[in-house]
């Protein structure tokens, strides 16, 4: 069973979800709760942490493509972090690859957000 929780932290000017290995209907809307955590501590920057995800069902595609529209809409960033082949390739095969801004390590996501990243 996938877990439900996913941890938000913060650093300056971002707000970092962890999520775990699995993501699909059981924990998609724990998905979006930390989602919309991360939004209101209006951080410009939010990165989601999938580096230890393998697996994301379409209902977790949605959720990420909600939040990726409501950081547009308030002018804040969205930002990936995906290391999983398989995961890469739902997003490829998908077309979602094109909409997120993906980042092969954390850190990379972080650099970006810094002032000259």
């Amino acid at each position: 069973m996938p877990e439900t929780s996913f941890p938000v932290t913060e650093r300056p000017g971002q707000a970092v979800v962890s999520t775990p290995d699995e993501i699909d209907l059981r924990n998609a809307d724990a998905l979006g709760e930390a989602l919309r955590a991360a939004a209101a501590s209006n951080q410009p920057v939010i990165v989601v942490d999938m580096s230890g995800t393998e697996f994301c069902d379409s209902t977790g595609l949605n959720v990420l493509v909600r939040a990726q529209k409501q950081a547009d809409a308030d002018g804040r960033l969205l930002r990936l972090v995906v290391r999983s082949a398989a995961l890469q390739r739902i997003l490829a095969v998908s077309g979602m690859d094109r909409l997120f801004q993906i980042f092969d390590s954390l850190d990379q996501a972080v650099e970006a957000a810094l002032p000259g990243g």
